[in-house]
């Protein structure tokens, strides 16, 4: 389960209810897409904010009359335009995804966590919102659940791609830790993985775990199928930073991965999730 192009999300799972399948495809194929727009090619950056503006009309043709007016736009749109109307999704979420593609392609550091959780809010935190809204579970309660999973998914999307997000000129790592710690960027350019990494990324590596534990409660609380397909993408989660820790944080040398055997393990940790505390 690599942690990247959103697929540490429900990507139309086997575990998924039949009736989810093809909205979840909908929703996975605009989010891909427009991240692929920002973050792959050879594109200029002007060019990419033009065709992330081309998504925005679209949404905001399908907000305007829907399926009619989705023949100028991408094919992926007309599926889109049929998922948003028939669950009655909101569209500030499909517009908060590409305010965070923008930002990819004109923003590449980050002052501190802060500005990198807000960050987050908008690249991560609405898929999840998303999912709840069509699986009927939109509660306030569980959407600050499911942004703690969703943040904390990307945080570990973040360390785990360390290495080439640099080769994109791009540093998640916030830059107040980086200073704590007494890293430079030019550590990172020579991979350098000295005490004074290890001790940065072991504390990047307890804030996502801690959040990701924060929000883990809701794969209890959602029922059935959907609450074991969330459990696995936690488990996942969790055991990509257990990956970071075992290599001894050396992301540069090696992209920690699920393997073979990280699957069996990444089942085994869902099975026996943790129960709600009475």
């Amino acid at each position: 389960m690599p942690v990247s192009h959103y697929e540490n999300f429900p990507v139309a799972s086997l575990l998924l209810p039949a009736n989810l399948r093809e909205p979840v495809e909908a929703i996975y194929a605009f989010a891909r897409s427009a991240d692929d727009i920002a973050d792959e090619g050879d594109a200029p950056p002007e060019k990419r904010l033009e065709q992330l503006d081309i998504y925005r009309r679209a949404l905001d043709a399908i907000e305007a009359g829907g399926l009619p007016s989705m023949s100028g736009f991408p094919p992926l749109f007309a599926h889109l335009a049929r998922t948003i109307l028939n669950n009655r999704l909101p569209l500030k979420p499909f517009h908060d995804l590409l305010d965070a593609f923008q930002q990819d392609v004109e923003k590449k550091r980050y002052e501190d966590f802060n500005d990198l959780a807000d960050y987050c809010r908008r690249s991560a935190n609405p898929i999840g919102r998303l999912l709840l809204a069509l699986y009927h579970a939109d509660t306030l309660e569980n959407f600050l659940l499911s942004d703690c999973i969703c943040t904390g998914l990307q945080l570990v999307n973040f360390w785990q791609d360390i290495a080439d997000d640099w080769k994109k000129g791009r540093v998640y790592l916030p830059l107040q830790d980086l200073a704590h710690f007494k890293v430079t960027e030019e550590d990172i350019a020579a991979a350098c993985c000295d005490e004074r990494w290890q001790a940065l990324l072991a504390f990047e590596v307890a804030r996502a775990r801690n959040i990701l534990n924060t929000g883990a409660p809701l794969a209890r609380r959602l029922p059935g199928r959907i609450g074991w397909e969330l459990r696995l993408i936690v488990a996942g989660g969790l055991h990509i930073l257990d990956r970071i820790e075992t290599i001894g944080y050396d992301v540069f040398a090696q992209r920690p991965t699920i393997g073979s055997a990280g699957k069996l393990a990444v089942a085994w940790r869902a099975l026996n999730y943790p129960r709600q505390s009475a």
